[in-house]
């Protein structure tokens, strides 16, 4: 926290935010190359990650690099070549999975949009029906 306690506070704010869907994030960050898993490891603490989806989260979201990496392993056994071992298909699998694990956040959100609107609409029914009411036809 002595470093950097701007961005701290800006990433804890992010959590917070985000905080029913932190499991979904923490799978999406381990299944797609875009941070190293050391950062994550040592971040998720310092900003205020709870325990119970950083946990889960790096159980689901390690599984499938892994399982990549031990294809490659296995490949690489069989080839002359150590550039045939990973292809690009790969990657586009891995970040399409990584996509696929925020399909729940974007659902939460946008019914979360549709259920705001439906409560406006039932706070303007109210106010019409309590002033309806009040007045004598």
């Amino acid at each position: 926290m002595r470093y950097f306690p701007e961005r701290i506070q800006s990433w804890n704010a992010q959590v917070d935010k985000h905080r029913g869907s932190l499991l979904n994030y923490i799978i999406f960050l381990r299944i797609t190359p875009f941070l190293p898993n050391w950062f994550i490891n040592m971040t998720s603490p310092v900003i205020g990650v709870p325990i119970f989806p950083f946990v889960f989260g790096t159980f689901i979201g390690v599984a499938p690099p892994s399982l990549l990496a031990i294809q490659a392993g296995g490949t690489l056994h069989t080839l002359t070549s150590a550039s045939d071992a990973v292809s690009p298909l790969q990657f586009v699998l891995l970040i399409a999975l990584g996509f696929v694990s925020m399909i729940p956040v974007a659902f939460k959100h946008f019914f979360r949009q549709k259920l705001d609107r439906s409560v406006d609409c039932l706070e303007l029914a109210r106010i019409f029906l309590f002033l309806s009411a009040s007045v004598d036809i």
